[in-house]
């Protein structure tokens, strides 16, 4: 979609508006589509993962040197090859980063689709507050930002294998 520019900025724009929405809305919107529990918390995390990813890559993708793309052309790489040799690899950084953006996030907003009956860490938390217990809080709180950190080191460690060497 970063060669069709109006295709590109509709998703862009789709996608910000979905950002917008609160979290819990969000949820309570999809109660009466999916029911409640993990279906309806899964397509709002993929949905909240969308803007970080699609953002970050059409970035990348669009800030790729014109002479780059035009010396490709010229040594007759297809769309195709020009993509997956050239483009995505001058890309990555950008594209690995609103992944890893998208992932954070992710584990910090699975925590309130407890409030919708789909469990996890968030469920702790949620008891924790309503019966103003601190150490409950705590025991869903620290695994979720423990889980959080986690996702930030394996991305850390991606870096090297994803990322060409001269990117780094």
């Amino acid at each position: 979609s970063y060669k069709n520019r109006s295709l590109g900025q509709v998703i862009l724009v789709l996608s910000s508006v979905i950002q917008t929405i609160p979290s819990l809305a969000l949820l309570c919107l999809l109660i009466p589509l999916l029911g409640i529990g993990v279906k309806p918390a899964l397509v709002a995390l993929f949905l909240y993962g969308l803007l970080p990813i699609v953002l970050n890559t059409s970035v990348g993708l669009s800030s790729i040197d014109l002479k780059l793309i035009e010396s490709a052309r010229a040594l007759g790489l297809t769309t195709l090859e020009r993509l997956r040799w050239i483009e995505l690899p001058l890309a990555s950084p950008s594209i690995l980063s609103g992944i890893k953006t998208s992932a954070i996030i992710g584990i910090g907003t699975a925590t309130l689709a407890a409030l919708i009956g789909a469990g996890g860490y968030g469920s702790l938390i949620i008891t924790g507050l309503a019966l103003n217990d601190i150490p409950t809080v705590l025991q869903g709180a620290i695994p979720a930002a423990i889980m959080a950190l986690a996702a930030h080191g394996v991305f850390e460690l991606l870096n090297p294998l994803v990322i060409p060497k001269g990117l780094r």
